[in-house]
């Protein structure tokens, strides 16, 4: 079951739409301020919130853009300033969808339901990296080349996952360490230097005509976006 946090001081409102929202399948949790909304961003995990602006102690635009530094759920604005002005600096913001006051229940449970299967949809997406006949599905942790699997360790995992991340992307031995390692880089590259070794070795014995880490010479490493 979905669960939809719902952010709105009026409480006839809050307790209108998530009546309706209840009706349609969904678990509600409702607050009535923005400092008990953000708080629930932060300590709670929601699929989708509804958010109004004008709410007290901290408004419904403080709490998208904070929440948008740590949080990527998708957020409906329910407010009743209608500027276009307005719309476009919330959706700029990371606002993603914006309904109007006063609304049709109907027209907020089908925009919900828009709303959370794109978000699930690109969830699905995310899970799944492919490059070449090389596929890494982060729900399983399982990477494998023509569905061969390969064992790999941790950090050779998280560097392989990061180049997919970022297909073309050069990464200095320096990011690469930062990034994976999480610590500071002092120089010293034998670290990277054996993980992609040994990560080149694995994928060249999965598939012995397939190159897939590139040596940018003087830079890094990359996977080569054909």
């Amino acid at each position: 079951m979905n669960s939809i946090l719902i952010i709105e001081d009026h409480e006839d409102v809050n307790l209108m739409l998530g009546q309706a929202l209840t009706d349609a399948g969904y678990h509600i949790k409702s607050v009535f301020s923005g400092v008990d909304g953000i708080r629930e961003i932060i300590n709670c995990t929601y699929d989708l919130i509804l958010l109004d602006i004008m709410l007290p102690y901290k408004s419904g635009d403080e709490i998208l853009k904070e929440m948008r530094t740590f949080s990527d759920v998708p957020v409906i604005i329910i407010s009743a300033k209608d500027m276009v002005g307005t719309k476009i600096d919330l959706l700029k913001l990371g606002a993603d969808d914006y309904i109007t006051k006063p609304f049709d229940l109907g027209e907020v449970v089908a925009r919900v339901e828009s709303n959370l299967r794109r978000s699930h949809k690109q969830i699905q997406a995310n899970q799944m990296l492919q490059y070449k006949d090389l596929l890494l599905d982060n729900t399983t942790k399982r990477v494998s080349v023509n569905d061969a699997e390969l064992e790999l360790t941790a950090k050779e995992y998280m560097l392989l996952e990061l180049l997919l991340k970022n297909v073309g992307k050069v990464f200095t031995k320096a990011n690469l360490y930062e990034s994976v390692w999480q610590d500071e880089y002092l120089g010293d590259d034998n670290a990277v230097k054996t993980h992609i070794s040994n990560l080149r070795n694995k994928l060249k014995k999965a598939n012995p005509n397939e190159e897939y880490i590139e040596t940018v010479w003087g830079l890094g490493y990359r996977l080569h976006k054909e």
